[in-house]
């Protein structure tokens, strides 16, 4: 097997900053009842506006670069390109994948989600306002959420689902995972550099998975890129006091829908 990497394929992926994104172009819709969704509210919102396909089908590593670049101004290239590959695993078409067949469970979707019940327990592609509620109550008195509440709410769903679901993964992987996605939601919805966000942009992105245009949110002026989102993520990972749990030690992934599980 040969192995690529990661510096190489972000020079081949590379994203052109678009300066002269046409918003009435990417105006907000409904998704309907044929259009593929998955677990991710990022990516949802961008396909609802028109970043990605509106059906969330026949999706490209680079359209979901472009997309969360356009979108969010957001272009962590490692990471990205990472991520988006992996989603490739989820599916056996080599070039394409949907959002639904994005929520493999094992591939990118993972347990004690900020938003979505684990796959042991039901549904792990839609949003659950139940979970979410541990999020939504997060940092009382004031009108954001930061670093301290990201790390709490982390930390406080990893504890419900102890009791929760007896299946729990929760190993560096999925600890990661977690992370990236608070400091995905704090940076894309807020400050890159403060880490923090209003707590009515980071609601509608997850309730509605809408950009909250309309209440005042622009994309961070400042791209969030490799100098600043993992300085982000560290923070939010150093304030959790997170330990590894459960059966499974390792790391793991599938590496195709229907394969055994590969351990890292």
């Amino acid at each position: 097997m040969k192995f690529i990497s990661v510096t190489f394929l972000a020079s081949v992926l590379a994203v052109a900053v678009r300066a002269d994104v046409d918003w009435s172009a990417h105006q907000w819709q409904k998704p309907g009842s044929d259009d593929s969704r998955g677990p991710c509210p990022g990516l949802n919102t961008l396909a609802n506006h028109g970043f990605l396909p509106r059906n969330g089908k026949n999706i490209t590593v680079q359209n979901i670069l472009d997309a969360v670049n356009d979108g969010f101004n957001f272009r962590p290239i490692d990471i990205m390109v990472v991520a988006a590959k992996v989603a490739l695993l989820s599916t056996d078409n080599v070039n394409y994948v949907t959002l639904e067949e994005s929520g493999l469970y094992g591939n990118i979707e993972h347990d004690a989600s900020l938003s979505r019940s684990d796959f042991n327990l039901g549904d792990s592609i839609h949003f659950n306002e139940t979970i979410y509620q541990t999020l939504a109550s997060s940092n009382p008195g004031v009108d954001y959420y930061n670093i301290t509440s990201a790390a709490q709410v982390v930390e406080q769903r990893l504890v419900d689902d102890k009791i929760a679901n007896p299946s729990l993964i929760n190993t560096i992987k999925e600890i990661t995972f977690r992370t990236r996605e608070s400091a995905f939601y704090l940076s894309t919805m807020g400050n890159v550099t403060a880490g923090t966000a209003p707590k009515k942009f980071v609601d509608i992105l997850f309730r509605e998975e809408r950009l909250p245009l309309e209440e005042g949110w622009k994309p961070s002026p400042v791209a969030i890129d490799d100098s600043n989102f993992p300085t982000l993520q560290s923070a939010v990972f150093n304030a959790t006091t997170w330990e590894p749990s459960g059966t499974v030690k390792c790391p793991w992934i599938r590496d195709q829908p229907e394969g055994p599980v590969f351990f890292m």
